[in-house]
């Protein structure tokens, strides 16, 4: 089994030279919209975290509401979209524990399915 390299919690500091900062990323993947809910992952609450790994790729610990999402290739061509030109090289780390739940959904988040219709 090969060794999945090492990684820190991404914040400003610990970005490598040349590379955005946490607060970048967050506001690059609000350009990231959830297809079937009309609301960004980030406050949807599908980011759950981001680092940088030893190999200098930054990883996405993301999740989706249901596992058996069929629109995950969707959000990963979004991602892709906006981090491209600002990263070297990003991937995703699909995480299901603890699973998704509408608690995750940020104050924002919440305003927006209100304003597309949602009753939350």
């Amino acid at each position: 089994m090969a060794e999945t390299p090492a990684e820190t919690p991404v914040d400003s500091s610990q970005a490598p030279a040349g590379q955005i900062s946490a607060e970048e990323v967050e506001e690059a993947l609000k350009n990231v919209i959830d297809p079937e809910l009309g609301v960004n992952i980030v406050d949807l609450g599908l980011l759950y975290g981001s680092k940088w790994a030893e190999d200098g790729a930054l990883v996405l610990d993301m999740t989706l509401t249901t596992a058996a999402c069929p629109l995950q290739d969707v959000i990963e061509d979004q991602c892709a979209a906006n981090l491209d030109t600002l990263v070297d090289e990003w991937r995703v780390n699909w995480v299901w524990m603890p699973p998704w739940g509408p608690d995750r959904i940020t104050e924002d988040g919440r305003d927006q399915m209100r304003a597309l219709g949602f009753n939350i």
